[in-house]
């Protein structure tokens, strides 16, 4: 038989999808004797790189451990950290609608001066450190900590990237688009070398 994972729905540490139950899942499916692969089905928006990646980390130990092949197979979404744990199978099955891709890293969040200041509030922040209230959304923009933030963000980047191409290989059909946080679907996708063969689960188990 061809034994499943599930990845649904948000990655992060507190979600269902989070590393300890996906690895303890993939330990089970390469341990099964009867199992001739090991197939990961995906349907998520992302989530954490640091889980996403722990994942992938697992795959491809458990991979040489077990000598099994590994197939994802992307149903609606397989973005960003769902598509970092994808690039970690032998092979990417996807939907020719899926949405495949965003290769990127974001850290998002509000500033609220401008209301404080109509209101007639004043922000009191006490720091024991001179960079522990970094990127407070009540305080001004400081440009020493966003230029410390971004370049925070594109070492993340450049480890998915690193990532995705190690997965890929030769397959991938570099571009300038290919890693801006573009994602495609999922006809597109396979021409762009993000994903191998556009199927189905159920094809996928019967070949």
């Amino acid at each position: 038989h061809t034994a499943l994972v599930e990845v649904r729905g948000e990655i992060g540490g507190d979600t269902e999808a989070n590393a300890d139950n996906l690895t303890t899942a993939l330990r089970s499916a390469f341990e099964d004797a009867g199992a001739q692969a090991v197939v990961i089905r995906l349907n998520s928006p992302g989530g954490s790189p640091v889980q996403a990646g722990l994942v992938n980390d697992e795959i491809r130990r458990l991979k040489v451990l077990h000598k099994k092949k590994v197939y994802a197979v992307c149903e609606e979404m397989c973005a960003s950290a769902a598509y970092y744990i994808a690039v970690g199978a032998d092979e990417i099955y996807v939907d020719k609608a899926s949405m495949v891709g965003s290769i990127g890293v974001l850290m998002d969040g509000f500033g609220f001066v401008g209301i404080m200041d109509k209101a007639g509030v004043e922000r009191r922040l006490l720091t024991a450190g001179a960079n522990k209230g970094m990127l407070d959304p009540y305080s001004p923009r400081n440009p020493q900590h966003e230029v410390f933030a971004q370049a925070m963000l594109d070492q993340i980047h450049q480890q998915f990237i690193a990532v995705v191409r190690q997965g890929r290989g030769k397959r991938l059909q570099e571009s300038p688009e290919t890693f801006s946080g573009l994602f495609w679907n999922g006809q597109e996708a396979v021409k762009l070398g993000l994903a191998d063969h556009v199927g189905s689960l159920d094809i996928l188990a019967r070949d």
